[in-house]
């Protein structure tokens, strides 16, 4: 195609700018003004097929390559594409029409999935201008009415986004007033009641979640967004604040309480070395009582102080240990000459004489106690060994002395002797009941008789151990 062939579509412009167009007999009869050359498609063989039917509902083509549009029964001129066929020239523009009418499908999509309106409309407005000025061949009113139908679902779609966004917003604000509320909580807690690291660990949290939102959610407005930040730094102050002045507290706190262990710690040294058992026994009872009272430091100095004073009083037990070790190797010969004594002892139960028994067992207990000591550990068994002979000796002697106490004697000579009597009498009863015939009477005299008989058997059989 040569550059004579090129399209004019420069005359578009001014035919915009005019109210109405020549008719076709005047446009021939005026003087033709110079003609712009339109650069065609590249290569007209790859373009895309146009409805030329539709197009020539809406312009025509004269012989020039002039081509014209009609809207509203009127005719502009929409520029010139010479040296081509009328069909080809009427296609250059009416493809531009079908551009537009691409572009107003898309943005119709782009509305449906609910894209930005803002961005939408100035798209709706950039087209609206391309049509206005008649620079395409095609249905420039029904491309005007879905316009405006795009104008007004944007309106729509503007109100709802802008009720999604007041909402958003509000979400926004309401997660970061609970933020700056729960720091305010944390900030607020009774410091001697404060989990600290778990505490510092949540305020960090909800700084960096304050800085994420900044970062990534709606901005709120330059005067909430201060606001809330105010509030949200004066809560991480107070809290830093609580926790320095409770940590130092605390370092005062801990500082007393080594002070006080040391105190004790260094009694408990002195006493280490002490040979006095008793003594230095009761004194380290005393110190690990005001040890338990005192207050603790923290851990890892309590630990620390907790392992000097018990090394010290290891030093004290173990020595004591070893010399009451030696004191039991020492007592283990006198233990030999008191297992022979408790087996001389043990020879004399059952007791059949109290009196030989207890001659004999005072002879052992002398023996006994000129044996000395014996080792600890064998101490309360072997004494309690001795006891239950010395227990067994003393109840044969109660029963002696119960069996021939002359008191109990003649209390029991009396119960006889009236059991004997109340029982003959009894007999006397019987008999006169049953010569009678009185069965109830005899009946009650038997019984009382068989009781009294029972009785004098156990009196007489206790009579006969006291004798």
């Amino acid at each position: 195609m040569t550059e004579s062939q090129k399209p004019d579509d420069t005359a578009a412009p001014e035919a915009a700018s005019t109210p109405s167009v020549p008719s076709p007999a005047a446009f021939a009869k005026a003087k033709p003004g110079p003609v712009v050359p339109v650069q065609p498609p590249a290569a007209p063989a790859a373009l895309v097929p146009v409805n030329l039917d539709e197009a020539r509902k809406w312009g025509r083509v004269e012989g020039d390559g002039h081509v014209f549009l009609t809207v509203d029964g009127e005719e502009h001129s929409v520029g010139q594409y010479p040296g081509v066929s009328e069909d080809e020239a009427l296609a250059y523009f009416a493809r531009k029409f079908e551009d537009v009418q691409a572009q107003i499908a898309l943005l119709e999509q782009r509305v449906a999935s609910h894209a930005a309106a803002s961005d939408v409309r100035k798209a709706v407005g950039h087209l609206r201008a391309q049509l206005a000025e008649r620079a395409m061949v095609g249905d420039i009113r029904g491309a005007e009415g879905r316009l405006d139908a795009l104008d007004a679902a944007l309106t729509t779609a503007e109100a709802e986004q802008k009720a999604a966004h007041e909402q958003a917003r509000a979400e926004e604000l309401a997660n970061r007033e609970a933020i700056v509320a729960e720091a305010e909580a944390i900030a607020a807690q009774d410091p001697q009641r404060t989990q600290w690291k778990s505490s510092g660990a949540r305020m960090n949290e909800l700084f960096d979640a304050w800085k994420n939102s900044q970062k990534s959610g709606l901005r709120l407005g330059r005067t909430a967004e201060d606001t809330l930040w105010k509030r949200f730094r004066a809560a991480r102050t107070q809290f830093d604040r609580h926790r320095r002045a409770y940590f130092s507290q605390l370092d005062n706190a801990n500082a007393a309480a080594k002070a006080v262990k040391e105190r004790l710690i260094e009694e408990a040294e002195a006493l280490q070395t002490s040979t006095d058992w008793g003594f230095a026994a009761g004194e380290y009872r005393r110190l690990m009582d005001e040890w338990k009272s005192a207050p603790r430091a923290n851990r890892k100095d309590d630990d620390a102080l907790w392992t000097r004073f018990r090394a010290a009083q290891n030093v004290f037990f173990e020595a004591r240990q070893a010399a009451n070790a030696a004191i039991d190797l020492e007592f283990s010969a006198n233990l030999q000459v008191k297992e022979a004594l408790l087996a001389e002892a043990q020879k004399l139960l059952p007791i059949t004489d109290a009196v030989a028994a207890k001659r004999a067992f005072q002879s052992i207990r002398d023996r006994w106690e000129d044996a000395g000591k014996v080792p600890r550990a064998d101490m309360g068994r072997i004494e309690g060994a001795l006891r239950k002979v010395e227990d067994a000796i003393q109840q044969a002697e109660h029963e002696t002395w119960r069996r021939t106490d002359p008191e109990i004697q003649a209390r029991t000579d009396s119960a006889l002797s009236q059991l004997e009597t109340s029982i003959a009498g009894l007999r006397e009863d019987l008999e006169r009941a049953e010569r009678a015939g009185n069965a109830r009477e005899a009946a009650k005299a038997r019984d009382a008789l068989a009781a009294r008989e029972a009785w004098l058997e156990t009196l007489r059989k206790s009579a006969s151990e006291l004798g």
